[in-house]
């Protein structure tokens, strides 16, 4: 199959947009459209979308996609899917939603995660899903509708996830890939499916759990119904995708183990793929299926990564460009002598769950100026990244070769240096830029038989552009620092629940 004879569609539907983008079967880019999308915020700490205008945003897209590329429905050899994790669709009988979508961000099910963790035992938990029950999961958020909306539960005959509440309007089918199975925690991890024993332990029947499929497998075809509104052609086929992470993971080419795909986003994701179903004993891992057949992957979660940096910038230097910033911070000699900074500006999720923990300058004299605080900022996050890697060479993976890098903060040569000096290892650019959704085109790829397998197709077109090696030196001061950086959440943990509850 030649390059120019096909093209692969990626749809992501993200919480700020639905994004459409085409690949030709070589892994080149033919082009993208986003549609912006809004989260709502009926309640503290609630987080939903309602899912007709993702339906709505995503058709809109792939029309313009298409108009603007001039690629006529019937050249899309398959289409594949991704999207923002563990959000909770609810759908009636009929297939109509039932309620707005519950998203990953929202926090109210502090007390469902109690309940599950009393109804199966924490350790049992982490034993059958490989994570602990934290209020992102869908899980959790299955039993706040049980308890809190009893007429809508009442009602409920299938849970879908976002991107599958995209398919299910794309095909007509209920269908789900296994790596965002996993992240419902509703999954068996080793078996790669849905778990009896806890759909049991929390009353959720089987029957509304939709079956589930490999990233590259074909899970059903356009609808002439959906053909009509997006411009697509009937009968294309769709194939499973995966959760954004996992994606993201497949769109950098870290699809074997002892690469890591390190996400420096508004948030911070450390993404490592395992040859098997290996758990973190305590939970303090994310566990799931990968979107490539027959892998896993754990998973390190940091809430406030370049969104640090953001905030940094906008409430304490506003009139300063991020490239000033930068270069004040590069004069500052590895370790901001003797400053360290917390990077829990919303919370944190790994190592510590805890969204009471806060964020902090610590050590700071009058030595210290803007320069010193902006290093030791970029400092912190590089050492919260390094906790989520630590977990994972602890939980069995072993060396890790190289992390390729992504995302806005990655864009700084600064702190790519900082994060390979701080882990240890060689950070790598790619020439991928289109995260998730690119991600999920490749995997529609090697649905259409453009290439035998995931592997293959990350080997054929991802090229690593850019290499930033650790310096010995600052690799040896971050490791002295680094014990210190990790004692002060211990130090500190009370304290931030006392100012949580002032």
């Amino acid at each position: 199959m030649h390059a120019n004879d096909v093209a692969l569609l990626g749809l992501d539907i993200s919480t700020t947009g639905a994004k459409a983008l085409l690949i030709d079967a070589a892994g080149a880019v033919i082009g993208s459209a986003t549609t912006p999308l809004h989260i709502s915020t009926p309640r503290p700490l609630w987080s939903e979308q309602n899912p007709a205008d993702w339906w709505a945003g995503m058709a809109a897209s792939i029309r313009r996609l298409l108009a603007e590329q001039g690629v006529a429905g019937d050249r899309i050899a398959a289409i594949g899917l991704t999207g923002q994790m563990h959000g909770l669709t609810l759908l009636d009988g009929s297939g109509a939603v039932l309620r707005p979508a519950i998203l990953w961000n929202d926090q109210r099910t502090g007390p469902q995660c109690d309940e599950i963790r009393r109804r199966l035992g924490k350790a049992r938990l982490i034993q059958i899903t490989g994570n602990d029950a934290l209020p992102g999961f869908t899980a959790p958020k299955v039993l706040w509708v049980q308890q809190n909306e009893p007429e809508v539960y009442a009602q409920a005959r299938h849970i879908l996830l976002p991107k599958d509440t995209i398919r299910h309007r794309l095909t007509g089918d209920y269908a789900m890939d296994k790596a965002d199975g996993a992240g419902t925690i509703l999954f068996d991890l080793r078996a790669r499916t849905w778990s009896p024993e806890v759909l049991d332990a929390l009353e959720i029947p089987a029957a509304w759990l939709p079956p589930t499929f490999e990233g590259p497998a074909i899970t059903g075809v356009v609808s002439a119904a959906a053909a009509a509104e997006t411009g697509l052609a009937a009968g294309t086929p769709v194939v499973g995708g995966g959760g954004d992470q996992a994606a993201q993971a497949v769109g950098v080419g870290a699809v074997e183990p002892g690469i890591v795909a390190l996400t420096l986003g508004t948030s911070g994701v450390v993404f490592a793929t395992t040859p098997a179903a290996l758990i973190e004993p305590e939970g303090k891992l994310h566990a799931f299926c990968h979107a490539v057949p027959d892998r896993w992957h754990f998973m390190g979660v940091m809430l406030s990564a370049a969104g640090s940096l953001q905030w940094y910038r906008d409430s304490l230097a506003p009139d300063l460009t991020f490239d000033a910033l930068l270069a004040e911070a590069a004069r500052v000699p590895a370790g901001s002598e003797g400053l360290l900074f917390l990077p829990y500006l919303t919370g944190e999720r790994t190592p510590h769950p805890d969204p009471l923990a806060r964020g902090a300058w610590v050590g700071l004299t009058l030595r210290h100026g803007r320069p010193h605080l902006t290093r030791a900022l970029l400092e912190g996050v590089a050492f919260g990244l390094k906790d989520s890697f630590t977990l994972i060479q602890g939980a069995g993976l072993g060396s890790i070769g190289q992390a390729r890098a992504s995302g806005g903060g990655a864009r700084s040569g600064l702190w790519r240096q900082i994060l390979a000096d701080v882990l240890g290892v060689e950070l790598a650019l790619v020439n991928t830029t289109e995260g998730a959704a690119y991600g999920a085109a490749l995997l529609a790829a090697v649905g259409a038989g453009c290439y035998p397998s995931v592997e293959q197709a990350c080997r054929a077109v991802i090229q690593v552009t850019g290499r930033t090696t650790p310096d010995p030196a600052a690799v040896a001061r971050y490791a002295d620092l680094y014990p210190r950086y990790q004692a002060l959440y211990p130090a500190l943990k009370e304290e931030f629940r006392a100012i949580g509850d002032a």
